[in-house]
Protein backbone atom coordinates (compact mmCIF):
# COMPACT_ATOMS: atom_id res chain seq x y z
CA UNK A 1 0.00 0.00 0.00
CA UNK A 2 0.92 3.55 -0.63
CA UNK A 3 2.17 6.04 2.35
CA UNK A 4 -1.79 7.91 0.94
CA UNK A 5 -3.51 4.64 1.33
CA UNK A 6 -2.25 3.47 4.99
CA UNK A 7 -2.68 7.32 6.05
CA UNK A 8 -6.17 7.13 4.93
CA UNK A 9 -6.82 3.88 5.86
CA UNK A 10 -5.47 4.74 9.68
CA UNK A 11 -8.10 7.48 9.73
CA UNK A 12 -10.19 5.76 8.95
CA UNK A 13 -9.64 2.99 11.54
CA UNK A 14 -9.37 5.79 14.16
CA UNK A 15 -12.71 7.09 13.72
CA UNK A 16 -14.35 4.03 14.12
CA UNK A 17 -12.32 2.80 16.80
CA UNK A 18 -13.38 6.63 18.26
CA UNK A 19 -16.70 6.28 18.14
CA UNK A 20 -16.62 2.83 19.14
CA UNK A 21 -14.94 2.90 21.92
CA UNK A 22 -14.35 -0.81 22.98
CA UNK A 23 -10.91 0.27 23.69
CA UNK A 24 -9.31 3.45 25.16
CA UNK A 25 -9.00 6.21 22.88
CA UNK A 26 -5.22 6.70 23.98
CA UNK A 27 -4.80 3.11 22.47
CA UNK A 28 -6.03 3.84 19.28
CA UNK A 29 -3.82 6.76 18.90
CA UNK A 30 -0.99 4.23 20.23
CA UNK A 31 -1.58 1.88 17.66
CA UNK A 32 -1.80 4.63 15.15
CA UNK A 33 1.83 6.27 16.00
CA UNK A 34 3.17 2.47 16.01
CA UNK A 35 1.88 1.52 12.59
CA UNK A 36 2.76 4.72 11.13
CA UNK A 37 6.61 3.49 12.18
CA UNK A 38 6.06 -0.10 11.45
CA UNK A 39 4.95 0.78 7.83
CA UNK A 40 7.94 2.91 7.35
CA UNK A 41 5.57 6.16 6.78
CA UNK A 42 7.65 7.68 9.88
CA UNK A 43 10.63 6.84 12.44
CA UNK A 44 10.20 6.49 15.72
CA UNK A 45 11.30 10.01 16.48
CA UNK A 46 8.61 11.88 13.76
CA UNK A 47 5.65 9.15 14.69
CA UNK A 48 5.93 10.03 18.85
CA UNK A 49 7.41 13.87 18.14
CA UNK A 50 3.73 14.87 19.43
CA UNK A 51 4.93 13.54 22.96
CA UNK A 52 7.25 16.75 23.04
CA UNK A 53 5.23 19.48 21.14
CA UNK A 54 5.01 22.38 22.96
CA UNK A 55 0.82 21.50 23.78
CA UNK A 56 1.84 18.74 25.46
CA UNK A 57 4.42 20.95 27.75
CA UNK A 58 1.53 23.53 28.14
CA UNK A 59 -1.23 20.85 29.18
CA UNK A 60 1.54 19.27 31.68
CA UNK A 61 2.23 22.64 32.87
CA UNK A 62 -1.19 23.97 33.87
CA UNK A 63 -2.33 20.41 34.98
CA UNK A 64 0.23 20.57 37.27
CA UNK A 65 -0.83 25.25 38.18
CA UNK A 66 -4.51 23.76 38.39
CA UNK A 67 -3.88 21.13 40.87
CA UNK A 68 -2.01 23.39 43.22
CA UNK A 69 -5.28 25.39 42.97
CA UNK A 70 -7.14 22.31 44.09
CA UNK A 71 -4.89 21.36 46.77
CA UNK A 72 -4.94 24.58 48.30
CA UNK A 73 -8.48 25.64 47.80
CA UNK A 74 -8.52 27.95 46.11
CA UNK A 75 -10.78 26.74 43.09
CA UNK A 76 -13.20 26.47 45.74
CA UNK A 77 -12.80 30.04 46.37
CA UNK A 78 -12.66 31.50 43.19
CA UNK A 79 -15.94 29.59 42.11
CA UNK A 80 -17.53 30.95 45.20
CA UNK A 81 -16.57 34.60 43.21
CA UNK A 82 -17.85 33.67 40.07
CA UNK A 83 -21.16 31.72 41.21
CA UNK A 84 -21.87 34.74 43.04
CA UNK A 85 -22.86 36.42 40.00
CA UNK A 86 -24.65 33.91 38.75
CA UNK A 87 -27.44 33.16 40.08
CA UNK A 88 -28.29 29.71 37.29
CA UNK A 89 -26.44 27.20 35.33
CA UNK A 90 -27.15 29.16 32.22
CA UNK A 91 -26.47 32.05 33.46
CA UNK A 92 -22.61 30.72 34.57
CA UNK A 93 -22.30 29.26 30.76
CA UNK A 94 -23.27 32.44 29.48
CA UNK A 95 -20.24 34.28 31.62
CA UNK A 96 -18.05 31.12 31.12
CA UNK A 97 -18.13 31.09 27.58
CA UNK A 98 -17.92 35.72 27.03
CA UNK A 99 -14.76 35.78 29.48
CA UNK A 100 -12.98 32.46 27.40
CA UNK A 101 -14.41 34.36 23.83
CA UNK A 102 -13.04 37.71 24.67
CA UNK A 103 -9.61 36.45 26.28
CA UNK A 104 -9.44 33.85 23.11
CA UNK A 105 -9.53 36.71 20.16
CA UNK A 106 -6.28 38.26 21.81
CA UNK A 107 -4.77 35.42 23.60
CA UNK A 108 -3.88 31.95 22.86
CA UNK A 109 -6.77 29.75 22.79
CA UNK A 110 -5.29 26.04 24.34
CA UNK A 111 -3.62 28.91 27.01
CA UNK A 112 -6.87 30.71 27.83
CA UNK A 113 -9.02 27.20 27.96
CA UNK A 114 -5.57 26.12 30.19
CA UNK A 115 -5.95 28.69 32.77
CA UNK A 116 -9.98 28.79 32.99
CA UNK A 117 -10.31 25.11 33.10
CA UNK A 118 -9.60 25.08 37.01
CA UNK A 119 -11.69 27.95 37.81
CA UNK A 120 -14.57 26.51 35.67
CA UNK A 121 -13.90 23.23 37.73
CA UNK A 122 -14.01 25.04 41.25
CA UNK A 123 -17.20 27.17 40.19
CA UNK A 124 -18.81 23.72 39.03
CA UNK A 125 -17.79 22.47 42.34
CA UNK A 126 -18.79 25.79 44.47
CA UNK A 127 -22.08 25.44 42.18
CA UNK A 128 -23.24 21.74 42.76
CA UNK A 129 -23.31 21.91 38.85
CA UNK A 130 -21.76 19.00 36.98
CA UNK A 131 -18.68 19.89 35.67
CA UNK A 132 -19.45 18.72 31.80
CA UNK A 133 -21.81 20.82 31.44
CA UNK A 134 -19.75 23.85 32.10
CA UNK A 135 -16.16 22.16 30.23
CA UNK A 136 -17.47 22.06 26.82
CA UNK A 137 -18.72 25.79 26.57
CA UNK A 138 -15.48 26.67 27.88
CA UNK A 139 -13.77 24.80 25.49
CA UNK A 140 -16.19 25.76 22.22
CA UNK A 141 -15.61 29.31 23.29
CA UNK A 142 -11.89 29.19 22.92
CA UNK A 143 -12.60 28.23 19.15
CA UNK A 144 -15.03 30.27 19.10
CA UNK A 145 -12.95 33.55 20.19
CA UNK A 146 -10.16 32.78 18.09
CA UNK A 147 -11.99 34.81 14.87
CA UNK A 148 -12.73 38.20 16.91
CA UNK A 149 -8.94 39.94 15.77
CA UNK A 150 -6.21 38.90 13.54
CA UNK A 151 -4.00 37.12 16.45
CA UNK A 152 -7.20 35.06 18.23
CA UNK A 153 -5.68 31.85 16.20
CA UNK A 154 -2.78 30.73 13.90
CA UNK A 155 -4.87 29.87 11.12
CA UNK A 156 -5.95 33.75 11.07
CA UNK A 157 -1.94 34.75 10.75
CA UNK A 158 -1.94 32.02 7.86
CA UNK A 159 -4.54 33.61 5.82
CA UNK A 160 -3.23 36.85 6.11
CA UNK A 161 0.46 35.51 5.15
CA UNK A 162 -1.51 34.09 2.18
CA UNK A 163 -3.05 36.84 1.26
CA UNK A 164 -0.14 39.22 1.10
CA UNK A 165 0.95 37.04 -1.47
CA UNK A 166 -2.05 38.46 -3.58
CA UNK A 167 -1.01 42.01 -2.59
CA UNK A 168 -4.04 42.07 -0.18
CA UNK A 169 -4.78 42.17 3.51
CA UNK A 170 -6.99 41.40 6.38
CA UNK A 171 -8.03 44.39 8.54
CA UNK A 172 -7.09 43.85 12.50
CA UNK A 173 -10.51 43.21 13.76
CA UNK A 174 -12.03 42.41 10.16
CA UNK A 175 -12.42 38.80 11.25
CA UNK A 176 -14.66 39.77 13.94
CA UNK A 177 -17.06 40.45 11.23
CA UNK A 178 -18.17 36.99 11.30
CA UNK A 179 -16.23 36.16 14.90
CA UNK A 180 -19.03 38.27 16.78
CA UNK A 181 -22.07 36.80 15.11
CA UNK A 182 -20.38 33.16 15.50
CA UNK A 183 -19.68 33.73 19.40
CA UNK A 184 -23.24 35.17 20.02
CA UNK A 185 -25.09 32.24 18.17
CA UNK A 186 -22.38 29.40 19.77
CA UNK A 187 -23.18 31.09 23.27
CA UNK A 188 -27.71 31.04 22.11
CA UNK A 189 -27.13 27.28 21.47
CA UNK A 190 -25.69 26.51 24.36
CA UNK A 191 -28.70 28.66 26.02
CA UNK A 192 -31.18 26.25 24.13
CA UNK A 193 -30.86 23.25 21.77
CA UNK A 194 -27.19 22.85 23.39
CA UNK A 195 -27.92 23.07 27.05
CA UNK A 196 -30.24 20.09 26.34
CA UNK A 197 -27.50 18.21 24.58
CA UNK A 198 -24.69 18.81 27.23
CA UNK A 199 -23.76 15.53 29.12
CA UNK A 200 -24.72 15.43 33.04
CA UNK A 201 -21.69 13.95 34.78
CA UNK A 202 -21.85 14.86 38.32
CA UNK A 203 -19.91 11.73 39.42
CA UNK A 204 -16.57 13.51 39.04
CA UNK A 205 -17.86 16.89 40.04
CA UNK A 206 -19.08 15.19 43.78
CA UNK A 207 -15.88 13.75 43.56
CA UNK A 208 -13.77 16.82 43.68
CA UNK A 209 -16.44 18.48 46.03
CA UNK A 210 -15.38 16.18 48.45
CA UNK A 211 -11.45 16.20 48.09
CA UNK A 212 -12.15 20.29 48.11
CA UNK A 213 -14.15 20.25 51.44
CA UNK A 214 -11.04 18.06 52.68
CA UNK A 215 -8.34 20.67 52.59
CA UNK A 216 -7.21 22.51 55.24
CA UNK A 217 -4.12 24.61 53.11
CA UNK A 218 -1.76 27.49 55.08
CA UNK A 219 -2.86 30.96 54.06
CA UNK A 220 0.98 31.26 52.39
CA UNK A 221 0.27 28.98 49.87
CA UNK A 222 -3.41 29.78 48.98
CA UNK A 223 -1.78 33.51 48.15
CA UNK A 224 1.07 31.45 45.99
CA UNK A 225 -0.75 29.58 43.94
CA UNK A 226 -3.30 32.72 42.85
CA UNK A 227 0.00 34.78 42.64
CA UNK A 228 0.97 32.32 39.94
CA UNK A 229 -2.11 31.78 38.33
CA UNK A 230 -1.84 35.86 38.00
CA UNK A 231 1.56 35.87 36.41
CA UNK A 232 1.16 33.22 33.94
CA UNK A 233 -2.04 34.38 32.39
CA UNK A 234 -0.06 38.24 32.19
CA UNK A 235 2.91 35.93 30.53
CA UNK A 236 0.68 35.14 28.11
CA UNK A 237 -0.79 37.99 27.56
CA UNK A 238 2.87 40.08 27.16
CA UNK A 239 4.54 36.77 25.42
CA UNK A 240 5.91 38.78 22.75
CA UNK A 241 7.36 41.08 24.80
CA UNK A 242 8.60 38.26 27.26
CA UNK A 243 9.91 36.39 24.37
CA UNK A 244 9.06 33.57 26.22
CA UNK A 245 6.63 30.77 24.44
CA UNK A 246 3.60 29.56 26.84
CA UNK A 247 4.82 26.55 27.52
CA UNK A 248 7.89 27.55 29.12
CA UNK A 249 5.82 30.38 31.06
CA UNK A 250 3.06 27.98 32.46
CA UNK A 251 6.17 25.25 33.53
CA UNK A 252 8.04 28.31 35.29
CA UNK A 253 4.69 28.26 37.36
CA UNK A 254 4.27 24.74 37.66
CA UNK A 255 8.34 24.18 39.14
CA UNK A 256 7.96 27.30 41.40
CA UNK A 257 4.67 25.54 42.94
CA UNK A 258 6.55 22.52 43.86
CA UNK A 259 9.96 24.18 44.81
CA UNK A 260 8.12 26.53 46.96
CA UNK A 261 5.80 23.38 48.59
CA UNK A 262 2.66 24.60 47.59
CA UNK A 263 2.30 21.11 46.13
CA UNK A 264 4.36 17.78 46.43
CA UNK A 265 6.32 16.25 43.48
CA UNK A 266 4.01 13.06 44.33
CA UNK A 267 0.81 15.91 44.40
CA UNK A 268 2.05 17.17 41.10
CA UNK A 269 2.73 13.93 39.29
CA UNK A 270 -0.92 12.65 40.25
CA UNK A 271 -2.54 15.92 38.95
CA UNK A 272 -1.16 15.40 35.17
CA UNK A 273 -3.65 13.67 33.00
CA UNK A 274 -2.01 11.04 31.53
CA UNK A 275 -4.79 9.69 29.50
CA UNK A 276 -4.61 13.88 27.67
CA UNK A 277 -1.57 13.04 27.16
CA UNK A 278 -1.08 9.68 25.57
CA UNK A 279 -4.04 10.94 23.35
CA UNK A 280 -3.08 14.12 22.18
CA UNK A 281 0.37 13.01 21.34
CA UNK A 282 -0.91 9.85 19.68
CA UNK A 283 -3.59 11.88 17.47
CA UNK A 284 -0.64 14.31 16.08
CA UNK A 285 1.02 11.59 14.54
CA UNK A 286 -2.18 10.85 12.20
CA UNK A 287 -2.47 14.56 11.97
CA UNK A 288 1.37 14.65 10.45
CA UNK A 289 0.81 11.55 8.66
CA UNK A 290 -2.01 13.50 6.65
CA UNK A 291 0.11 16.77 6.11
CA UNK A 292 3.29 15.15 5.06
CA UNK A 293 1.83 12.55 2.91
CA UNK A 294 -0.47 14.42 1.22
CA UNK A 295 -3.34 12.58 1.93
CA UNK A 296 -5.17 15.99 3.38
CA UNK A 297 -4.75 17.48 -0.17
CA UNK A 298 -5.42 14.75 -2.29
CA UNK A 299 -8.70 14.83 -0.15
CA UNK A 300 -9.00 18.23 -0.22
CA UNK A 301 -8.63 18.66 -4.35
CA UNK A 302 -10.62 15.67 -4.99
CA UNK A 303 -13.68 17.34 -3.98
CA UNK A 304 -12.78 20.75 -5.45
CA UNK A 305 -12.02 18.95 -8.47
CA UNK A 306 -15.66 17.58 -8.31
CA UNK A 307 -17.22 21.18 -8.59
CA UNK A 308 -15.19 22.19 -12.29
CA UNK A 309 -14.41 25.88 -13.06
CA UNK A 310 -18.21 26.80 -13.80
CA UNK A 311 -18.99 26.29 -9.81
CA UNK A 312 -21.87 28.60 -7.99
CA UNK A 313 -20.94 30.78 -5.52
CA UNK A 314 -23.01 28.32 -2.98
CA UNK A 315 -21.43 25.37 -4.22
CA UNK A 316 -17.56 26.69 -3.73
CA UNK A 317 -18.61 28.47 -0.57
CA UNK A 318 -19.74 24.77 1.09
CA UNK A 319 -17.29 22.88 -0.52
CA UNK A 320 -14.68 25.23 1.14
CA UNK A 321 -16.40 25.55 4.54
CA UNK A 322 -17.34 21.13 4.60
CA UNK A 323 -13.48 20.15 3.67
CA UNK A 324 -11.98 22.95 6.23
CA UNK A 325 -14.78 21.84 8.87
CA UNK A 326 -14.00 17.94 8.40
CA UNK A 327 -10.04 17.80 8.17
CA UNK A 328 -9.82 20.71 11.62
CA UNK A 329 -11.30 17.89 13.65
CA UNK A 330 -8.59 15.36 13.07
CA UNK A 331 -5.77 17.81 12.05
CA UNK A 332 -4.22 20.35 13.95
CA UNK A 333 -6.30 23.71 13.08
CA UNK A 334 -3.13 25.46 12.00
CA UNK A 335 -1.85 22.38 9.91
CA UNK A 336 -5.30 22.55 8.12
CA UNK A 337 -5.06 26.31 7.41
CA UNK A 338 -1.72 25.62 6.02
CA UNK A 339 -2.78 23.10 3.95
CA UNK A 340 -5.68 24.85 2.55
CA UNK A 341 -4.77 28.25 1.78
CA UNK A 342 -2.66 27.90 -0.75
CA UNK A 343 -5.42 25.56 -2.39
CA UNK A 344 -7.79 28.55 -1.58
CA UNK A 345 -5.58 31.02 -3.63
CA UNK A 346 -5.57 28.89 -6.49
CA UNK A 347 -9.39 28.48 -6.67
CA UNK A 348 -9.80 32.37 -6.05
CA UNK A 349 -7.69 32.39 -9.30
CA UNK A 350 -9.45 30.04 -11.92
CA UNK A 351 -12.03 30.76 -10.70
CA UNK A 352 -12.08 34.47 -10.64
CA UNK A 353 -13.68 34.84 -7.16
CA UNK A 354 -11.88 37.17 -4.41
CA UNK A 355 -9.22 35.78 -2.37
CA UNK A 356 -10.13 37.02 0.54
CA UNK A 357 -13.82 35.86 0.42
CA UNK A 358 -12.46 32.23 -0.55
CA UNK A 359 -9.50 32.09 2.33
CA UNK A 360 -12.38 34.02 5.14
CA UNK A 361 -14.20 30.68 4.49
CA UNK A 362 -11.40 28.43 5.51
CA UNK A 363 -10.52 30.55 8.62
CA UNK A 364 -13.77 29.78 9.49
CA UNK A 365 -14.52 26.00 8.45
CA UNK A 366 -10.48 25.63 10.20
CA UNK A 367 -12.38 27.36 13.89
CA UNK A 368 -14.87 24.62 13.52
CA UNK A 369 -13.29 21.80 14.93
CA UNK A 370 -16.33 20.55 17.66
CA UNK A 371 -17.35 17.24 16.64
CA UNK A 372 -13.50 15.15 18.44
CA UNK A 373 -12.21 15.66 21.56
CA UNK A 374 -8.89 15.89 19.38
CA UNK A 375 -10.00 18.46 17.48
CA UNK A 376 -8.81 21.18 19.61
CA UNK A 377 -6.11 21.13 22.34
CA UNK A 378 -9.04 22.84 24.62
CA UNK A 379 -11.40 20.00 23.80
CA UNK A 380 -8.53 17.39 24.79
CA UNK A 381 -7.51 19.15 27.97
CA UNK A 382 -11.00 18.86 29.01
CA UNK A 383 -11.61 14.91 27.64
CA UNK A 384 -11.14 13.40 31.20
CA UNK A 385 -12.10 16.53 33.62
CA UNK A 386 -15.52 16.76 31.73
CA UNK A 387 -15.72 13.08 31.83
CA UNK A 388 -16.61 13.19 28.54
CA UNK A 389 -16.95 10.02 25.85
CA UNK A 390 -16.31 10.90 22.07
CA UNK A 391 -19.91 10.58 21.19
CA UNK A 392 -20.60 13.59 23.45
CA UNK A 393 -18.41 15.86 21.27
CA UNK A 394 -20.40 14.26 17.86
CA UNK A 395 -23.83 15.54 19.80
CA UNK A 396 -23.22 18.48 21.25
CA UNK A 397 -20.12 19.67 18.58
CA UNK A 398 -21.98 18.80 15.22
CA UNK A 399 -24.87 21.32 15.54
CA UNK A 400 -22.61 23.56 16.43
CA UNK A 401 -20.81 23.36 13.20
CA UNK A 402 -24.10 23.23 11.17
CA UNK A 403 -25.00 26.63 13.15
CA UNK A 404 -21.58 27.98 12.07
CA UNK A 405 -22.36 27.16 8.57
CA UNK A 406 -25.60 28.47 8.11
CA UNK A 407 -24.39 31.88 9.87
CA UNK A 408 -21.28 31.55 7.41
CA UNK A 409 -23.28 31.41 4.24
CA UNK A 410 -25.73 34.42 5.30
CA UNK A 411 -22.53 36.66 6.71
CA UNK A 412 -19.99 35.87 3.98
CA UNK A 413 -21.51 36.85 0.83
CA UNK A 414 -22.44 39.86 2.89
CA UNK A 415 -18.95 41.08 4.03
CA UNK A 416 -16.94 39.04 1.67
CA UNK A 417 -18.60 38.44 -1.86
CA UNK A 418 -16.61 35.94 -3.53
CA UNK A 419 -17.52 37.89 -6.72
CA UNK A 420 -17.64 41.70 -5.57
Amino acid sequence: MSPVAITLSLLLFSIVMFVWEKIPLAATAMIVCIVLVVTGIFDVKTAFAGFINQNVILFVAMFVVGGALFETGVTDKIGGIVTRYARSEKQLIVIIMLVCGLLSGFLSNTGTAAVLIPVVIGAAIKSGYAQSRLLMPLAFASALGGNLSLIGSPGNLIAQSALEQVGQRFGFFEYAKLGIPMLLCGILYFLTIGYKLLPAKSASSKANADNGRKISCPKYKQVIAVLVLVFTVLGMIFENIIGLPIAIIGSIGALFLVITGVITEKQAYQSIDSQTIFLFGGTLALAKALETTGAGEIMARFVIDLLGQQASPFLLLSSVLVISCALTNFMSNTATAALLMPIGLSIANSMGADPRAVLMAIVVGCSCAYATPVGTPANMMIFSAGGYRFMDYVRVGLPLIIISIIVSFILLPIFFPFYP
